[in-house]
């Protein structure tokens, strides 16, 4: 069986004693034995968070070096070293709003796997590409450059992230069968490349404007396997909700 995820991504909001309650609210609150809560925060507060039962945290992106003369950044040693495990990479806005493509990306993933750290790999398509029916070839594309270098031992520990760009924070959610149809389409992608049984085991989440109102029927999608969320994330008791949806 999958393992069942509720991820949150706080991008970057919360002050410091913020994010620290919130953590803490999230880890103390009542969800699912089964289910994987995994938390992607600033980087300053990894080292803290890290020590809280009940939960994974994740790094928000690192970078592609191992160390350098690289002003502002994080490095996935950095990362590991707080006791972190889980890294978010190639998100939607790290691809929009600082360039980073996918060849840059899969650079991000082998090195974060390297370190012991499991990615979080994000792809998704914009409005216009969805317009024009074109999704799963943009989809395949981010898949097959930023992931299918890999080998299967490597792959298998890798979390997929689909987030149709525009569905992110703008109040529309793909519909549940839309959802679904990407899933699909990414698990078979899998299939093809890894075989059935690989593809079977990876955790594909969705990260589109995942609220309390929307959460139970789209995991119910069988080939959902829990969500990222983003502004849902950053009060406890909607992320809670979120994470007992399953």
């Amino acid at each position: 069986m999958r393992q069942q995820i509720a991820a949150g991504n706080w991008k970057m909001n919360t002050t410091y004693q913020e994010g620290i309650a919130l953590a803490k609210a999230v880890a103390t609150g009542k969800s699912p034995d089964e289910v994987q809560i995994i938390l992607g925060t600033p980087a300053i507060y990894l080292a803290e968070l890290s020590q809280l039962q009940g939960l994974a945290i994740a790094a928000q992106n690192c970078h592609q070096a191992e160390k350098g003369a690289y002003t502002g950044e994080i490095s996935a040693d950095m990362i590991a070293s707080t006791g972190t495990t889980h890294v978010i990479l190639g998100h939607s806005e790290r691809r929009a709003y600082y360039g980073e493509n996918d060849a840059l990306i899969a650079e991000k993933v082998k090195l974060v796997l390297a370190k012991g750290l499991v990615p979080i790999y994000c792809c998704g398509e914009q409005l216009p590409t969805r317009e024009v029916g074109q999704q799963n070839e943009v989809v395949e594309g981010q898949i097959k450059e930023g992931l299918f270098h890999l080998d299967t031992g490597n792959f298998s520990k890798v979390i997929i992230a689909y987030e149709p760009v525009w569905a992110i924070g703008t109040g529309v959610t793909a519909s549940p069968a839309q959802a679904q149809e990407m899933h699909q389409h990414i698990r078979k992608l899998i299939a093809e490349k890894y075989g059935q049984t690989t593809a079977e085991s990876t955790s594909i989440l969705y990260g589109g404007s995942v609220k309390p109102a929307n959460a139970k029927e789209i995991f119910a999608q069988p080939d959902v396997d829990g969500g990222l969320v983003g502004g849902a994330s950053l009060k406890a008791d909607s992320f809670l909700a979120i994470a007992n949806s399953f």
